[in-house]
């Protein structure tokens, strides 16, 4: 098998830049501050007499992050809708981190006012707020200061630790004591700086425990059996693939693409865009990553 990651190296200044990712290379400009998939909000179907028994009440789901969020965000939508009726809004913005959600930060952040995760919350009232985050590793955002795991990997993860704290508190705060429930997506592997991932997962789960919040380990879905930090291009086909055109891009290796060939970052198998949007085209790790978190998300509505 050949080593896809390093097309992907080779590539990562132009794509990430085009793309507006959380991992643009150092040096990039800032860009002006992206769209956001304008706060959506997706009510249930009525759900049909034949279905499976649903949770007692439709849970209200906010999803908040950065551009892989923007990518899976219709995909979750769908299974969110389908599983759990959930009345869904989503709203990422690409290049983002934990610091742009944070209210207070509206003029050094990629985020406006309105769109803060608190602000959100007051409004929408969510009963589970999602939070997708690769972790902003070369400053790409003004409310970082200009810390970078590249030129210090401890003031980086000292800096992420307390907004990931702060972010909980101000989403808390909002709910007026009576929730909502944070689910915290842990990612999947990188294969520049593996031991950031990984860190960066272990400050989600710790948050998690210290604050009554869940992990959907979603990372775990995108990465090989026997190797949770490891990155690969491919994976073998599942059943659930297999049964649905277009999941199992190499039928005939009983395998399917997580990444293209010139992005091993996004898991959308379309082209990259100047603007970034909803993966329009089926991606088998959008979808194993969004049905990891909705399992999550039912787990916190029972």
């Amino acid at each position: 098998m050949r080593e896809p990651w390093v097309v992907g190296v080779l590539l990562a200044g132009l794509l990430l830049g085009a793309c507006g990712d959380p991992a643009s290379a150092p040096g990039d400009p800032a860009p002006a501050a992206p769209r956001a998939s304008a706060p959506t909000e997706q009510r249930a179907p009525a759900s049909p007499t034949s279905r499976p028994a649903k949770p007692r009440t439709a849970p209200r789901v906010l999803y908040l992050g950065d551009s892989l969020a923007v990518e899976n965000q219709k995909v979750l939508g769908q299974e969110l809708r389908r599983d759990l009726r959930a009345r869904y809004t989503s709203a990422p913005y690409s290049g983002t981190t934990l610091c742009d959600y944070l209210e207070g930060t509206a003029e050094r952040s990629l985020v406006p006012a309105a769109d803060k995760a608190a602000a959100l919350v007051r409004r929408l009232r969510p009963d589970v707020v999602v939070l997708q985050f690769w972790g902003n590793s070369w400053g790409y955002t003004p409310c970082m200061d200009g810390i970078t795991h590249d030129k210090s990997p401890a003031r980086y993860f000292t800096r992420y630790a307390a907004d990931a704290r702060r972010l909980t508190e101000q989403i808390a705060a909002a709910g007026d004591g009576a929730g909502p429930r944070i689910v915290w997506v842990a990612q999947g592997p990188d294969p520049i700086t593996p031991d950031r991932v990984r860190r960066v997962n272990a400050l989600y789960a710790q948050r998690a425990a210290a604050s009554g919040a869940l992990v959907a380990d979603a990372g775990r879905a995108v990465s090989p059996a026997g190797g949770r930090y490891t990155w690969t291009q491919y994976l073998p086909c599942t059943a659930f693939e297999r049964a649905r055109p277009g999941y199992c891009t190499q039928p005939l290796r009983g395998r399917t693409a997580l990444h293209r060939d010139d992005d091993y970052l996004h898991f959308c198998l379309a082209p990259t865009t100047s603007r970034p949007k909803p993966c329009p085209v089926p991606s088998p790790g959008i979808l194993r990553m969004a049905r990891e978190i909705t399992k999550t998300v039912r787990q916190s509505a029972r």
